[in-house]
């Protein structure tokens, strides 16, 4: 899901949410997406509409420090649970690559059986943070859905 007032009014193109849908449909997902403007109420029912259906909803935009951000607010009024390990681990990656990580303010968390995550607007940040994600996200979603798991080895 973008979420963007920009490309949502059709003056910018949605570089970071195609990009994403590349990675995910790479990985065998099937995607629906979604652009929503940065707006707290449409944010939020976005997100509660696609938990209805989807095991993942990932996010991009709105992470930052603009007065329009507000990706962090309106996922946390749906989530049930925090999963703050992952907005974390996306901060710390983020500031290995550039300064600009610090004023990431996405978070991440479940919501009924889907894991929702916000990613940076950036496409960097998408592609960067969904590589970081990719190798626990099927043993997160088996483990948001109950599904028996076995724990690999280190």
């Amino acid at each position: 899901m973008t979420i963007s007032d920009g490309v949502a009014a059709g003056e910018r193109e949605d570089v970071s949410g195609e990009l994403l849908v590349q990675l995910l449909e790479g990985e065998q997902y099937e995607v629906e997406h979604r652009v929503v403007p940065d707006e707290p109420s449409k944010i939020s029912a976005a997100i509660q509409e696609l938990a209805q259906t989807a095991r993942v909803v990932l996010t991009t935009g709105g992470t930052g420090v603009s007065p329009r951000d507000f990706t962090p607010e309106a996922t946390e009024s749906v989530l049930d649970r925090a999963v703050p390990g992952i907005a974390e681990a996306l901060r710390a990656d983020a500031v290995k690559k550039t300064p600009h990580g610090l004023l990431g303010r996405g978070v991440a968390g479940i919501r009924d059986q889907t894991l929702i995550v916000n990613l940076p607007g950036s496409p960097g940040g998408c592609r960067d943070g969904f590589e970081l994600i990719k190798p626990a996200l099927g043993h997160a979603l088996e483990l948001i859905a109950g599904d028996p798991t076995e724990h690999q080895p280190t």
